[in-house]
Formats: C-alpha cells, structure tokens, sequence
C-alpha cells in the first residue's frame, strides 16, 4: 500500500458555501479513497498555509494521483500538496539499504 499525507487549501468561494451549509467533506473523501480501492486515515481541518490535510492509503502511486487529480477540481481548491509518507520501519529499512552506498558529488 502507498500512504501519503495531502494538504489543501478552499477557494474562498468554496469556504462561502460551506458557512453557508456546513458539510462533513471528509465523506466525500471517504468515498473517492474506497472507490480507488484505498482507505481514508484522518481528515483534519488546520490554520495555516493550508486549510486541513487527510492521511490516505492507496493501493499504489498512480491511484493517489489520480485521487489528487480529481479533488484538485478548480472550483474547489486553491491549492493541494501531496506527500508521500513512510512509516518508522520503512525509513528503518531505507537506512539500512543506503549503508554503504555512495555517490560521487558533482565536479566543480
């Protein structure tokens, strides 16, 4: 499975219409996740750069860009930023992989 934290932000038209009828979006997600045959972790709302991020898992990289995709509707977001996430045992292994491995720098 491939997990991956997306961040997004409303345009201020789609934060209008949710004051003016509240929605749990979260389902919606849900829904779009399990259609891609994945599961929605977490969804939370945020102040900051950004208005909330969701914890999602997909079967496989192409599914979370294609999720991205689709809730990247102009008439929604402003913005999204996807990033891949790893758990402490897949970083783990990572480190291990890369002992003894090198890479020469550029010449300058």
């Amino acid at each position: 499975m491939f997990m991956a934290m997306v961040q997004f932000s409303y345009k201020a038209e789609a934060l209008q219409n949710l004051v003016k009828n509240p929605e749990d979006r979260s389902k919606v997600l849900k829904a779009l996740i399990e259609k891609l045959g994945g599961k929605l972790h977490a969804f939370y709302y945020t102040y900051g750069d950004y208005d909330g991020f969701a914890i999602i898992e997909l079967p496989d990289s192409v599914s979370t860009a294609a999720a991205s995709l689709i809730a990247a509707n102009p008439a929604t977001l402003s913005k999204i930023k996807t990033t891949v996430i790893i758990t402490v045992q897949e970083a783990m292994e990572a480190m291990k992989k890369a002992q003894g491995l090198t890479i020469t720098p550029p010449k300058g």
